[in-house]
């Protein structure tokens, strides 16, 4: 009784670790990289992360790629005239103590031409490429949110 006591703390941590996974590069910090699954046939797939700048000045997501897809693409979801609309959003600006969300609605990573369906539970290596921080491989989790 007294194990399973102590060892329902611990695997409550790493429950909570596997939750919020995070990676750091620099002064930055890129929290919980995750996708949802696509169905067979589906060439896009859609990455989302927060990223926030701990450094004294800006850095600036300039690219990105993964062995999933041919490429990525950076995009916002903007709603004009009632419609969402897909727009590229070019390179990301990470101001400096400041922290940027990509999310359903707006800012994302398309995954274009995915080699692959992205499976629920799977992870995914996704390679970001900063100005100043360099790259740094994050690990999409493909789960459903």
């Amino acid at each position: 009784m007294l194990r399973l006591f102590l060892a329902l703390p611990a695997a409550l941590l790493v429950a909570a670790a596997v939750q919020a996974h995070q990676f750091s590069v620099g002064n930055l910090i890129i929290g919980h990289p995750w996708s949802r699954p696509t169905a067979p046939g589906v060439p896009i797939g859609v990455a989302y992360l927060s990223i926030t700048n701990h450094g004294a000045s800006e850095d600036v997501l300039i690219a990105a790629h993964t062995p999933a897809a041919q490429r990525v693409e950076f995009h916002r979801t903007l709603v004009e005239g009632g419609m969402a609309r897909m727009r590229p959003a070019g390179a990301v600006v990470i101001a400096a103590d400041a922290t940027i969300t990509a999310e359903p609605g707006g800012l994302h990573l398309m995954l274009v031409d995915l080699k692959a369906p992205l499976l629920e539970g799977s992870v995914v290596p996704l390679v970001l490429t900063f100005k100043s921080a360099g790259d740094i491989t994050v690990q999409l989790h493909v789960e459903k949110n």
